[in-house]
């Protein structure tokens, strides 16, 4: 394996591990968090890095959002992401929210659609 996929495999499985500590967190602690996912182009990491965090209805996520806990996302995964050395300087434009509800609606389901049409 050459170190440029090496590096990238690390990069991919230390993303991985953050984003699951978040995702395991935030179902505890935020009501109607469901689960989260991302994408990345690993010539241009971390600035390519797209988190999707997906509610089970869009009233979970308006009362999420309601009670800053979009925010407490986005300060959780900027942690969790330094925890294994990954800096991301503005979750703003690297984090992002959606709905179960939302995507069924627009996408009859299909979060490959959606998410590559959104982000």
């Amino acid at each position: 394996m050459s170190s440029a996929k090496s590096t990238v495999k690390k990069l991919d499985e230390n993303t991985i591990k953050a984003l699951t500590n978040v995702c395991e967190t935030a179902k505890q602690k935020i009501a109607g968090f469901d689960w989260l996912t991302h994408t990345a182009d690993y010539s241009n990491f971390p600035s390519s890095l797209v988190i999707t965090c997906v509610f089970q209805t869009e009233q979970h996520l308006k009362d999420a959002q309601s009670q800053q806990q979009d925010a407490f996302l986005r300060k959780l995964i900027q942690q969790q992401l330094l925890n294994v050395g990954i800096v991301l300087k503005k979750p703003k434009q690297n984090v992002f929210f959606d709905s179960e509800e939302a995507c069924q609606f627009s996408h009859q389901g299909n979060w490959d659609k959606r998410l590559k049409l959104f982000h």
